[in-house]
C-alpha cells in the first residue's frame, strides 16, 4: 500500500469512528472491515484514542428505558456475524464496539461522541432540554485531534485541550466560530496551551450544525483586525448531538 493511500484510509477510520460518513460510505466502510485487517486495526486505533474523551463530563445516569432502547437498536452486526463463522476466537475491534460496557460508559459520562450519534438515533432517546453539540479540532491535514468543544449549557461552551501547543514567544492562540450564514468569523477569544477555556455564547446566534470552529496563531494580544490573520492551527465543524 502507498503511503497516499495509508493516510486516505487512517482518515478513513477517523471519520469511521467520529460518525461523520454517509450512510452510503459508512455501510461500504463496514463490509470492507469483514477482509481488511489493516483497516480493522486503524479502526481500533481511533476507537482507543477516543474513547478518554467519554470522561470528560460529571456522570448522568440515564433511566432504564434508554438502556432497553439501546439494546434494541445495537442488535447482530455483519462483522461480528462473519467473524464467528470463520470462528476467531480472539477478540476484537467489532465486539469491543458493540459491547454493552462502551456504551455504558458513553452514556453514563453523558458524553455522547459522534460514533454514537452515527449508530444510535438520538431523537427521542435522552431527550435533551437544548440541543447538544461537539467539536473535535484537528490540526490541518491532519487526523489526530488537539482540542474538543462541547456545549456545556443554553447559553455556553466549553474548549478543551487534548493535548499541548508549543506557542512561540510573543504570539497567543485565538478561538473562533462562524456559521456558513455569516459574514465574517467571530472571536471566542484567546486560548492558553493546555488549558480549558469557558466560553459565554449567549449574544451569539444559536449554534448549528457544521458550524466551524478554528484556533489560530495571532499576535501576543490577539488579531488586531478582529478577524483571523495568522495561520490556522486546529479545525472542526460542529455535530448535533441531540
Amino acid at each position: 500500500m502507498t503511503p497516499d493511500a495509508r493516510d486516505r484510509d487512517d482518515a478513513l477510520a477517523s471519520a469511521y469512528v467520529l460518525g461523520t460518513l454517509s450512510a452510503a460510505r459508512r455501510t461500504e466502510v463496514q463490509q470492507r472491515l469483514i477482509t481488511d485487517a489493516e483497516l480493522r486495526a486503524r479502526v481500533q486505533a481511533w476507537e482507543e484514542r477516543l474513547m478518554p474523551l467519554t470522561a470528560l463530563t460529571e456522570p448522568v445516569a440515564p433511566s432504564p428505558a434508554v438502556w432497553a432502547r439501546i439494546d434494541a437498536s445495537i442488535g447482530p452486526s455483519p462483522v461480528a456475524t462473519a467473524r464467528r463463522a470463520r470462528s476467531v476466537t480472539q477478540r476484537g475491534w467489532q465486539d469491543w464496539w458493540r459491547s454493552l460496557w462502551f456504551w455504558r460508559a458513553v452514556a453514563v459520562t453523558g458524553f455522547a461522541t459522534a460514533s454514537l450519534v452515527a449508530l444510535v438515533p438520538v431523537t427521542g432517546l435522552f431527550a435533551p432540554a437544548e440541543p447538544q453539540y461537539m467539536v473535535v479540532l484537528v490540526a490541518p491535514n491532519s487526523t489526530a485531534p488537539g482540542w474538543v468543544v462541547r456545549t456545556s449549557g443554553p447559553h455556553s461552551l466549553r474548549l478543551e485541550p487534548l493535548g499541548t501547543t508549543n506557542l512561540p514567544a510573543q504570539r497567543s492562540l485565538q478561538f473562533w466560530t462562524k456559521a456558513d450564514t455569516w459574514d465574517a468569523p467571530v472571536s471566542l477569544g484567546l486560548v492558553q496551551p493546555g488549558q480549558a477555556l469557558e466560553v459565554p455564547i449567549d449574544r451569539l446566534p444559536p449554534l448549528v450544525p457544521n458550524q466551524l470552529f478554528e484556533i489560530t496563531l495571532e499576535p501576543y494580544n490577539g488579531s488586531p483586525t478582529g478577524r483571523p490573520t495568522g495561520p490556522v492551527l486546529y479545525i472542526g465543524r460542529s455535530v448535533r448531538l441531540g
